[in-house]
């Protein structure tokens, strides 16, 4: 597969910098806990956190693992001393959040780290969590007392759940095993409900609060059955009721990004419209707070990167976040110039996005000639972009070669890039490829901007020369060409 090397990569590199230059390390401690977040434990002014597991051979190295957003880090590493003992210290407070410790054989333990950071943990090998001993941290002593409490409870849980799921629905046993069930699940809510009532202003609290998910609706369509469709949306919408956004610790916990993961990809349909305002919403309730703010705004086109993600038009995707939070007003992490850069390549792929007329492309084909797509007069006309070296493209094009030849109101506009002349010529003759094929070598071609990021690359265009379809196997062009057909029809 070739890429081009465009502005693109460079903005989204950009991205992924952005995401990555607010390094938690460099957190002061007048930042933990954020404004208006209160610690249950005093704070101190350094860090010293010992950790013991009895069993553990000297002269390892662990490392002690922070998060930040969708990121892992390394905050501190130590060797294993004797009786399997570590020691992670410093002078400066770590930022509050959830941390790992891998031990050298690539196991690990868990802890949360907030204001009072002078406390130890105490296991053995083999039995990690089951046989902690925590001493000086009630945050700590929250989690693993709550790991033994709500375990049990979650296995009954599970074993309840998969005996259902063999139980006729609406059975004498599947009702049976649904009023076992919510009891189960009335006892782990008030075990939860115990820690806010307790301790509602720890992190382990918050922690576990914004890992909840909504309870789980079943709205009824008017012949009584269920409407999956809104049950969908009420549950998107309320997976982030109990997320305290003015809490910027939990960023730096599992808990965000994997909320964050679920709500994007797996509750939202996979389409430009849909994914788009998901996102605005998501952004609409962070608007007042900057670290979220950052953090899902750039979230967003990292995770569906034109020539990476599966779906159509994710270019669409990315126009609509430059334009709407990559701005000076809003975008405070960039600088002018960056953000100018990113402007630019939006509007360039603002040009080729679906529902829009396409632009056109003029440069020579096989004998000189000059060419352009609006020669064409069949009403549907599929651009190809291809390239000699390309494995799939040399899987995709003996399928076009055929689907060509069969197609009674198509016709294809082929455009080589990032080749020389005299490959485009010896492929394109070697394959078959009688319909109109372009080369510009110097890729500074109008398409190069408008249509080409992977190769192979498939756009259709319908008879208004509307854009109806891009980043498509062979397979999916009649299936796409029919289904407009159809609807043009409709509209007559």
């Amino acid at each position: 597969m070739t890429r081009l090397i465009t502005l693109l990569f460079c903005c989204f590199s950009f991205w992924w910098v952005s995401c990555q230059n607010s390094n938690p390390s460099s957190t002061s401690s007048t930042d933990l806990p954020p404004n208006g977040v209160h610690s249950i434990e005093p704070a101190t002014p350094d860090v010293r956190i010992e950790v013991i597991v009895e069993g553990l051979a000297a002269g390892g190295t662990a490392k002690l693992i922070g998060i930040s957003g969708d990121q892992n880090y390394i905050a501190d590493t130590c060797v294993v001393g004797e009786n399997g003992t570590m020691l992670f210290e410093g002078p400066k407070p770590l930022p509050g959040g959830f941390y790992y410790v891998i031990l050298p054989d690539y196991t690990n333990l868990q802890m949360i780290v907030d204001a009072n950071q002078h406390f130890s943990l105490k296991t053995t090998v083999g039995n990690l969590i089951r046989n902690m001993k925590v001493s000086g941290s009630k945050e700590n002593e929250l989690y693993y007392t709550n790991i033994a409490d709500q375990g049990p409870i979650d296995t009954q849980l599970k074993s309840l759940t998969q005996q259902q799921r063999t139980k006729a629905k609406g059975g004498q046993e599947y009702l049976a095993l649904q009023v076992r069930i919510d009891s189960f699940t009335t006892l782990r809510k008030a075990l939860l409900q115990s820690y806010v009532t307790d301790f509602p202003d720890a992190l382990f609290t918050k922690f576990k609060i914004s890992g909840q998910n909504p309870d789980l609706e079943e709205p009824l369509k008017e012949d009584g059955t269920l409407d999956i469709a809104r049950q969908t949306y009420l549950y998107r919408t309320h997976l982030w009721d109990n997320v305290d956004f003015t809490d910027e610790r939990l960023l730096r916990t599992p808990i965000i990004n994997n909320k964050l993961t679920k709500y994007l990809k797996e509750l939202t349909v996979q389409r430009p419209d849909s994914i788009i305002a998901a996102a605005d919403f998501l952004l609409a309730k962070v608007a007042g707070n900057k670290e979220y703010f950052k953090f899902f705004a750039n979230y967003v086109p990292l995770a569906y990167r034109p020539g990476e993600s599966t779906i159509m038009d994710a270019e669409a995707v990315q126009v609509h976040m430059v334009k709407n939070y990559f701005t000076p007003e809003k975008a405070f992490w960039s600088d002018s110039a960056d953000l100018a850069a990113l402007a630019r390549q939006a509007s360039e792929m603002e040009n080729s996005l679906i529902g829009i007329k396409a632009p056109d492309v003029t440069a020579k084909d096989l004998n000189g000639q000059s060419k352009s797509i609006y020669e064409i007069t069949k009403p549907y006309i599929v651009v190809y972009m291809w390239n000699p070296e390309c494995s799939h493209c040399k899987e995709e094009t003996p399928q076009l070669v055929k689907y060509a030849r069969e197609a009674t109101d198509v016709e294809i506009f082929g455009i080589a890039v990032n080749t020389t002349e005299s490959e485009f010529k010896r492929y394109a003759k070697q394959m078959g490829m009688t319909w109109t094929n372009v080369f510009d070598p110097t890729n500074k071609a109008i398409y190069a901007k408008y249509y080409v990021d992977n190769t192979p690359e498939i756009y259709v265009l319908n008879p208004d020369r509307i854009l109806i379809g891009k980043n498509l196997k062979v397979n999916q062009i009649q299936t796409l060409i029919d289904r407009d057909k159809i609807r043009r029809d409709e509209y007559k």
